[in-house]
């Protein structure tokens, strides 16, 4: 089948440049974190260096994710909400940071039930910015 200039063009505009490996990668590190927090939790532990440290990995790939967004924005690229989608990449970054500060300031069980939270409604959010993303074609 032939590539036509119009299908290239359209392919080009439905590409998420958020997707693909750049938001798997935050997601199951997010459950990973998640998973630990919880096995922490139930054993009644207080948030430990390894979720911290965690935490802090999850928010790197996170801001690698938010650069390349705003990269593709800067190339040109829109969002289909951009509101909602400029809303969700605010919150993205923001999730990590209030894990920790949240787990820090409840050194029991909670404070890993807190990192338990947060690491599961991160991939939540990954998957609605990508939606935002793709909404009206890119």
């Amino acid at each position: 089948m032939p590539v036509t200039e119009a299908s290239a063009t359209s392919a080009a505009a439905t590409a998420v440049p958020i997707g693909g490996i750049l938001a798997t990668v935050p997601i199951v590190l997010s459950l990973l974190v998640a998973g630990w927090a919880l096995v922490a939790t139930l054993r009644h532990r207080a948030p430990d260096r390894p979720q911290f440290a965690g935490l802090a990995v999850l928010e790197a790939t996170l801001l690698v994710l938010a650069v390349v967004a705003l990269i593709a924005l800067g190339g040109g690229q829109r969002p289909g909400e951009p509101g909602a989608f400029f809303g969700y990449l605010a919150t993205l970054v923001c999730l990590p940071p209030l894990a920790w500060v949240l787990a820090r300031m409840e050194p029991t069980r909670w404070g890993s039930a807190i990192v338990c939270t947060i690491c599961l409604v991160t991939p939540v959010v990954v998957v609605r910015l990508q939606q935002t993303w793709t909404v009206l074609g890119g």
